[in-house]
């Protein structure tokens, strides 16, 4: 995942989309629609869009109307806050937090804080991997509650995300998490994205997701009560982080839910 979350995975990670003919097209309507405006202070370009219809209930189809970067979006998010993510030093010798400035490249204004709220819709569908050569996987998701993203650096400063997604059960929790981990299994190797698994258990998995042409992430998974967490982390040497990633799911369980 890139590190966006997974700003990326994390954010780094990840999205793909479908249009209609002109033909399939709506007929346009005589009644004037709100329209978001397509710039936020001359720093974030929001691109216009009309106000959703419905009310989402599924995490494997992209949002109607993409997250908006209107203002610096809250630290936490509902119930999740920094503390429900590791502190640096559990995640290994030299690590740290990372105050993300945001901009227009990064699509979101920077609150001057290492944690950020997402839009639980628009996160859970980045999070899952896309672009790859193997056979897609079909089936809805749920959709979280809450999303909360924290950002890190390596002790080689290499960027690193964490996302978190809270949903309101943990049989949610659960769908959502095995949903991920069979969409992930199934994304083979050879397309934009390629996905090579390292190690799994129930509640637990660890992979690499390399980008044609970019770079390399380790990608920890793990589910535990309601929350899913994804961490995902820039590595020159991703093949050899699997005895990593199994001493980091402990401090991701720990906090986490």
């Amino acid at each position: 995942m890139k590190a966006v979350v997974v700003a990326g995975v994390l954010a780094a990670v990840l999205v793909g989309c479908s249009s209609k003919s002109a033909a399939e097209q709506p007929a346009p309507s005589s009644t004037p629609t709100p329209v978001i405006p397509s710039t936020v202070s001359g720093t974030v370009p929001v691109p216009p869009t009309t106000l959703p219809s419905s009310n989402p209930t599924d995490a494997a189809v992209p949002p109607e109307v993409p997250e908006q970067a209107t203002a610096p979006p809250p630290a936490s998010a509902g119930p999740l806050t920094a503390h429900n993510l590791p502190a640096p030093d559990k995640l290994g010798t030299g690590w740290k937090t990372y105050t993300d400035p945001g901009g227009a490249e990064a699509g979101f204004i920077g609150n001057n804080t290492w944690t950020r709220r997402r839009d639980p819709h628009q996160a859970s569908y980045e999070a899952l991997p896309s672009g790859c050569a193997g056979q897609p996987v079909k089936g809805s998701l749920p959709i979280p509650q809450y999303a909360l993203t924290g950002n890190y650096r390596t002790a080689d400063a290499l960027p690193a995300t964490a996302l978190l997604l809270r949903f309101g059960t943990s049989e949610a929790a659960t769908a959502y998490y095995r949903g991920y981990e069979t969409r992930m299994k199934a994304c083979g190797t050879g397309g934009d994205l390629s996905v090579k698994q390292l190690w799994d258990s129930a509640t637990a998995a660890t992979a690499v997701r390399t980008y044609a042409g970019a770079e390399s992430y380790v990608d920890v998974s793990v589910v535990k009560g309601s929350t899913v967490a994804l961490l995902a982390t820039t590595s020159t040497q991703p093949d050899k982080q699997a005895d990593w990633a199994h001493a980091v799911v402990p401090a991701l369980e720990a906090v986490i839910d």
